[in-house]
């Protein structure tokens, strides 16, 4: 009794189980069900009856699909389509194949031998005159096969090519939108995982066409597999008529084929209204009555050229009228209902709120653009697409070219026109304040002398904006002549987004915040996480880190290779709590890269050296006051004049401007020439790997 007793309660009952079996979703179940049956129609004899269902429910399910597609308002909004197509797609040639296998089995009973639903497809159809099955069973596979399925298969193709071939442009706009802080990382989430589906949706509708069409060509085959199979069946091992047997067998494959040829057709249809749907936001039925009936000069010329033909003699008379009235009629509604709307009259706002000035409020404050473009009134074909404008282009490849340079994604350009410039002028800021502008015409070429020109040229005489060279604004007519002559001709977008480019380059470090030095570390945490879990904030905090990149970048040094950089960091950062010295540490370990990046594939480095008696009175006078590193006056004059002067000489030559030096000497020597010789690089000697061999071209002394 005890055991007995025992079972009992650790049984569990009844009731829980069925309240366990009603809280399982069935949504989970149906596929594999679905795919399971199909599998049994190919192998386990059906008995009509089923037949009838199953047929049924393909029908019902081919004409559910196609209504949904009618209401989409996106294709998206049914990603499972593709997979809809295979599964009835196995379906129907399952069905086919569990009818075929009864027809041959049991066709010699009669027409009714598979079921009332072939039966009625093969007596109520096609008038029980297997001729006639025949032909309409051709013709709707020619429909199907020939424009419905070819049709939605090309434009299927090609959406997927040109979804494919968008997918950066799309990516780089939304790095562009995170970036100027219109969207959040929850929005960019989503559109980059949109962007993923859609492509990969219309890769799948591509290829589910081809089941579509797969299946047109097997209903073909299996009616003639039927027609003959049953022939010799009916004849040879029943012993019917020719007569008889062709009568039972063909009205039986007939209704068979045109049974599964409709629904076929009906989900090519729906597969093409997806491929077709251009997304608006609104459903196709919307989308044709608005656009179809929206203009109402369109139904009045259609209206009266029905009319007319209504009236020659030996026309339809009665049909022709009819529909000239019908057009008529929702001509008039139309005219009505737009009166009515135009008599009603429209709520007037309160004097009061028009009198008293909005309140002031945090939304009216517009934040700063990091990065801006204003344009005159003449540029802005320049900046529009739709007049053939490749600004924007430009642009987005410049910041392009910036990210893979130096390291980072610049924020985006916020282009706006401004009428108080110039027709062509344009100007370029960085937080609000102007760091470069420049004139440019839109309808002209720009010229520029790059030094080696064998002739001069009639034009307007200009200035490149970006790097100062001597330019004339041309013709376009005038473009091969001036390239034969050795100039470089550029569009004005082309000028606008090099200077954009050069200055981008200049204030590199002015570009870098927080919120892309976050950017930064989100982007190597991908790689090595450990790495920056270490480093920030437990060794650096992000605003010291964020000191040792703009001082890289303040001496042009890129900041591709994060992973060195924070190596660096974290090994020295315990140690070393100076930003500056932090600096000159990762110069060292960047030094490689620095020399590759001055002297290229040369085997030797060009550069410059210190005078030896210069260079003792600059260490005496950093040993004696390190903070401050204090020159006299003339002394520093000197040296930037000679610093000047040692740069046009070296570049001259056609090297790299490249000064070596102490370690001790060679932040503070940069800094001082930065301005006089900006493009003179300074190098400390530990900087210069040991493979690297290097010629003493020059020595500056003051």
């Amino acid at each position: 009794m005890a055991t007995s007793s025992s079972t009992a309660s650790t049984a569990p009952p009844r009731g829980a189980l069925l309240a366990r079996v009603a809280r399982l979703d069935w949504r989970l179940l149906a596929a594999p069900v679905l795919v399971v049956l199909i599998l049994m129609m190919l192998v386990v004899p059906l008995p009509p009856f089923l037949l009838d269902v199953l047929f049924t429910f393909n029908i019902t399910l081919a004409l559910i699909i196609l209504l949904v597609t009618l209401y989409l308002t996106r294709p998206l909004d049914f990603a499972a389509f593709p997979t809809a197509i295979l599964l009835t797609t196995l379906l129907r040639l399952s069905l086919n194949v569990a009818a075929a296998r009864v027809i041959l089995l049991h066709g010699q009973d009669g027409t009714g031998a598979a079921g009332q639903v072939i039966e009625s497809f093969g007596q109520f159809v096609v008038g029980g005159n297997y001729a006639v099955g025949i032909i309409i069973f051709a013709i709707l596979v020619v429909i199907n096969f020939v424009v419905i399925t070819k049709g939605a298969g090309r434009i299927a193709e090609v959406s997927a090519r040109f979804t494919l071939d968008a997918m950066p442009g799309k990516q780089m706009a939304i790095d562009a939108d995170l970036n100027a802080g219109l969207i959040d990382q929850d929005e960019a989430r989503r559109r980059r995982a949109e962007i993923a589906q859609e492509a990969d949706f219309f890769g799948a509708m591509d290829g589910a066409s081809k089941f579509v069409r797969g299946d047109a060509v097997a209903a073909i085959l299996i009616l003639f597999i039927d027609l003959i199979g049953g022939l010799v069946i009916g004849v040879l091992m029943h012993g019917l008529s020719l007569s008889q047997a062709a009568q039972n067998y063909t009205l039986l494959s007939i209704g068979d084929a045109l049974v599964a040829q409709i629904p076929s057709l009906v989900i090519s249809i729906a597969a093409g209204v997806v491929i077709s749907n251009v997304s608006t936001g609104q459903d196709v039925g919307l989308q044709l009555v608005e656009q179809l009936f929206r203009h109402k000069r369109v139904l009045g010329i259609a209206a009266g050229v029905l009319g007319v033909m209504g009236l020659v003699p030996g026309m339809p008379h009665l049909s022709f009228l009819f529909a000239a009235a019908v057009l008529g009629g929702v001509l008039w509604l139309r005219g009505r209902r737009e009166q009515q709307a135009a008599a009603q009259p429209q709520p007037e706002a309160p004097a009061a709120a028009s009198s008293e000035p909005e309140e002031v409020n945090w939304s009216q404050i517009e934040p700063v653009d990091t990065l801006s473009l204003d344009v005159g009134y003449r540029l802005i074909a320049l900046v529009d697409r739709a007049q053939g404008g490749e600004l924007l282009g430009r642009i987005r490849g410049v910041r392009r070219k910036f990210a893979q340079e130096l390291g980072f994604l610049v924020a985006a350009v916020h282009i706006r026109d401004n009428l108080e410039l110039r027709p062509g002028g344009y100007r370029i800021a960085l937080k609000g304040v102007e760091i470069g502008s420049g004139e440019v015409f839109p309808d002209m070429l720009m010229a520029i002398n790059p030094g080696q020109v064998s002739a001069t040229l009639q034009g307007q005489p200009a200035t490149d904006p970006a790097f100062g060279l001597p330019a004339v604004w041309i013709q376009p007519g005038q473009r091969d002549a001036a390239l034969a002559l050795g100039y470089t001709v550029v569009d004005p977008s082309t000028v606008i987004a090099t200077h954009l480019h050069h200055l981008l380059q200049t204030h590199a470090a002015d570009l870098l915040g927080r919120e892309e030095v976050e950017g930064l570390l989100s982007h190597l945490s991908e790689r090595s996480p450990k790495l920056v879990e270490d480093l920030v904030p437990k060794l650096l905090s992000a605003d010291r880190l964020r000191k040792v990149l703009q001082n890289l970048l303040v001496e042009g040094v890129p900041i591709r290779d994060m992973r060195t950089i924070a190596e660096v960091l974290a090994e020295q950062a315990p140690q070393i709590s100076d930003a500056d010295e932090l600096t000159a540490r990762v110069r060292q370990a960047l030094g490689a890269f620095i020399v590759q990046t001055l002297s290229g594939n040369q085997a030797e480095l060009a550069a410059a050296v210190l005078d030896g008696q210069l260079e003792q009175i600059l260490l005496a006078s950093l040993r004696a006051d390190p903070a401050q590193a204090a020159v006299e006056p003339g002394l520093a004059q000197r040296l930037m004049d000679r610093g000047r002067e040692l740069m046009q000489r070296m570049e001259s030559q056609g090297s790299s401007p490249v000064l070596l030096t102490a370690a001790p000497l060679r932040q503070f020597l940069a800094r001082l020439l930065a301005r006089s010789a900006p493009r003179l690089r300074v190098l400390s000697y530990a900087e210069v790997p040991d493979r690297k061999q290097v010629r003493i071209v020059s020595t500056l002394g003051a």
